[in-house]
């Protein structure tokens, strides 16, 4: 038997309901706070992650699936082409290409999967998904704002209250800009080369390669030595500050609660200014639900006009997990299932079935060919709280039998009636 390989996954009933049940919530949210949603491709030229995220993150130099695309003809040099490990460069990269600014469009999300190359665990997979959301622009029109950042955070608070996540945190903190990080990384460098010999061999190869990232580790052992390390906070310009510090005024205003941590960072190249995750202890020691931060030099990065931006990736994955105990309360189970009882009743079953399902319930449909057992059994395993027998008597009265499974209760409803009748039984549900 061929199996799914490993690292990816079948999403499946019940389950899908609540994806379906997130991404819906995710629609509505983001509507109110006009953002539109973009798909873009989901492989792109290898050059624009390499470029985009940076050569050195774990991402490019370890994760990313690659391969080279053949020519029309053997002798042809093929391109590089990368399955998308993350959405934020495809999105900046369509902005740029369709010059998007300039038709006032600089709010954006999109919601599909990514892929990466690493060992699977808990709420982590090589084919995975993201809710991504970007705000980016030209500075003229504000995307550089603090006011952006804050209203991309008082979003997503909006939206995990919406969900029903009960006890998410958020953290929050400024990497700075450029300018500043290079005499961090300078400062940590230094701090570094005493004690990198005893840290893991991830965290050797950072320090020479880009320091910033040993702050990506995770192994308990290394956690002491970090913890003596230079902090951003000490380093920030006074732009950088005037800006973090106008970020978390609104964030009070609107009453978004918040975590200052000065040791968390973006694991892209980049990020500038603020940087934030949004965690949640259901979740464990990887606890993370999103993450983003600000990106103001992106678009010149990938070749295009001065566009600051800021945006965040949701895994939703690790979100639906948190929701595993709503599960069964956002699964859509049938209204009623419709039993057609003896030969020739199929036709007026399901001309009957046709007619509920316009008036929008959710209604299952059987076979002449079953025994009346077996069409109970059937309606009680799909979930149904009633069922309608649709037998040569009742379509001859154009009256049927409808029966509440869990009670036992039966009566017979005219045609017109049934549709307001199952919806006014349901209301118990």
């Amino acid at each position: 038997m061929i199996k799914a390989v490993r690292g990816t996954r079948d999403l499946l009933p019940p389950e899908t309901a609540l994806w379906n049940f997130v991404e819906s919530a995710v629609r509505d949210v983001f509507r109110a706070y006009n953002f539109q949603e973009i798909r873009t491709p989901i492989f792109e030229a290898t050059e624009l992650f390499a470029r985009g995220v940076g050569e050195e993150t774990d991402i490019v130099s370890k994760e990313m699936y690659t391969w080279e695309d053949r020519g029309r003809a053997e002798s042809d040099k093929g391109q590089s082409l990368t399955l998308r490990p993350e959405a934020t460069a495809g999105i900046v990269r369509a902005y740029i290409e369709h010059k998007l600014g300039d038709r006032g469009l600089n709010k954006l999300y999109c919601i599909g999967p990514m892929f990466r190359r690493e060992r699977p665990q808990k709420g982590r997979y090589r084919q995975f998904y993201q809710i991504d959301a970007e705000i980016i622009g030209p500075a003229s029109a504000g995307s550089e704002s603090p006011a952006r950042d804050a209203e991309v955070l008082e979003m997503l608070a909006t939206l995990l209250d919406r969900l029903g996540i009960v006890g998410w945190n958020l953290e929050l903190n400024s990497v700075g800009c450029p300018r500043d990080r290079a005499a961090f990384n300078e400062a940590l460098r230094k701090a570094l080369e005493p004690v990198v010999d005893k840290m893991c061999v991830d965290c050797r190869r950072r320090a020479v390669t880009n320091p910033l990232r040993v702050f990506d580790c995770k192994v308990p052992e290394d956690q002491p030595i970090i913890e003596t390390l230079p902090r951003i906070s000490q380093f920030l310009d006074e732009g950088c500050r005037k800006h973090f510090e106008a970020v978390k005024e609104i964030l009070r205003a609107v009453g978004v609660g918040f975590r200052e941590n000065d040791r968390l960072v973006r694991g892209l190249d980049y990020y500038t200014r603020t940087a934030f995750e949004f965690t949640h202890g259901a979740l464990g020691a990887q606890n993370a639900i999103l993450g983003g931060g600000r990106y103001d030099g992106l678009s010149e990065a990938l070749g295009g006009p001065p566009a600051p931006g800021i945006g965040f990736a949701i895994g939703e994955d690790r979100l639906v997990m948190s929701l595993e105990d709503t599960a069964e309360s956002v699964l859509k189970k049938p209204d009623v299932y419709v039993a057609p009882l003896g030969v020739g009743m199929n036709a007026e079953a399901a001309r009957l079935t046709r007619e509920l399902r316009r008036q929008n319930l959710v209604v299952d449909l059987g076979d002449e060919s079953f025994r009346l057992k077996k069409s109970f059994e059937a309606a009680t395993k799909a979930g149904a709280k009633y069922i309608l027998i649709v037998g040569e008597n009742e379509a001859k009265a154009d009256a049927f039998a409808l029966k509440n499974l869990a009670t036992g209760e039966q009566v017979s409803v005219p045609r017109g009636e049934l549709a307001e009748k199952i919806r006014g039984l349901g209301h118990s549900r």
